[in-house]
């Protein structure tokens, strides 16, 4: 007896949800990413506007002066979301833990020479405020913010900063034999020490920007465009140059977030500079407007790190800052 087996295709019938085909066209599958990113953003049948903001829908495109025909268009490069970006954050803290463990066990950062763990204490534990702020500021754009992947990787870029400055609380601590003194002494400094008082100006101030891509701008393009190169690139390189290459073991997360982070910022702005000529001038606008003062925050540490270097190096940031401002239609 012989058995003829048959196999039928039954061909799929939709191959996505109707809000994300209208984005992609009919008949384009789309990625993961764009499923769970394109068409989802609330625009009518909303309750009541809120009364501490009375001039505004919950959800408004009218928060920025930026104008997009669709703001889906701010999507991220690295595709993030939940998944892939929990996946990615805990494989790097994986291998972070493993660093702090050799360094605390071995006790490396306390092999150093005292004058560079006293610029270390200086320099990096007060720094973790001015990472809290970047929390602050990245959260205001998740809630603020119009479209969804825009919202969607400021929150990740949120928590990514309060990472950070749990990063630098441990290295503090590591330094201390854990004594929380450490990080009360920091926070007097952030508060009173005249070296870190431009930079805490310029983070409050960022507090009260209603615009949530001046915000953006300010924040993740150019404030960190500024202080990540020049506190975990430059003063790490210092560091390493005079026998304190343990402490990069523990600063390797910073490097390797930022040079992530930027390519997520730069696409969001030249998507947004490229969408009108309106936009690529407000923007322009508001870089002229902030650059000086980020530079100006930056100087006070560039001296205190780098002496008399100090004007060549924030000179060699802002160039690169100006190069990647002219790539991403900024001028």
């Amino acid at each position: 007896m012989s058995i003829d087996i048959k196999t039928t295709k039954i061909e799929q019938r939709r191959i996505t949800f109707d809000n994300v085909a209208e984005k992609l066209g009919e008949g384009k599958i789309p990625s993961r990413y764009q499923e769970v990113m394109y068409g989802v953003q609330q625009q009518d049948v909303f309750h009541y506007r809120p009364t501490w903001d009375p001039e505004h829908e919950v959800f408004d495109a009218d928060r920025t002066d930026i104008k997009m025909q669709d703001f889906d268009d701010l999507t991220d490069p690295r595709h993030y979301y939940y998944g892939t970006y929990v996946i990615q954050r805990s494989k790097q803290q994986e291998a972070m833990e493993k660093n702090f463990s050799v360094v605390e066990k071995r006790g490396l950062l306390h092999a150093m020479d005292g004058d560079l763990i006293e610029k270390i204490r200086k320099v990096i534990i007060p720094f973790r405020h001015a990472e809290w702020g970047a929390n602050n500021n990245n959260l205001f754009i998740a809630a603020y913010g119009f479209g969804t992947p825009m919202p969607i990787a400021a929150d990740f870029q949120g928590m990514d900063r309060l990472g950070n400055a749990q990063y630098i609380t441990r290295i503090g601590l590591i330094l201390s034999n854990n004594d929380p003194e450490i990080l009360d002494r920091a926070k007097s400094e952030w508060l009173d020490d005249p070296m870190w008082q431009p930079l805490r100006k310029l983070v409050e101030d960022s507090f009260v920007i209603k615009d949530w891509f001046e915000l953006h701008l300010l924040q993740n393009f150019l404030l960190d465009g500024v202080l990540q190169p020049l506190v975990f690139q430059y003063f790490d390189d210092e560091i390493v140059k005079h026998g304190g290459a343990s402490f990069a073991m523990v600063t390797e997360f910073f490097v390797e977030w930022f040079a992530e982070a930027v390519r997520w910022t730069d696409h969001t702005i030249k998507t947004a500079a490229g969408e009108s000529a309106e936009n690529q001038a407000l923007l322009a606008g508001w870089k002229d407007k902030w650059l000086p003062e980020v530079k100006n925050a930056a100087m006070p540490l560039a001296e205190y790190i780098f002496a008399g270097r100090s004007a060549d190096v924030i000179g060699e940031i802002s160039n690169r800052l100006e190069a990647r401002s002219g790539k991403i239609g900024l001028g």
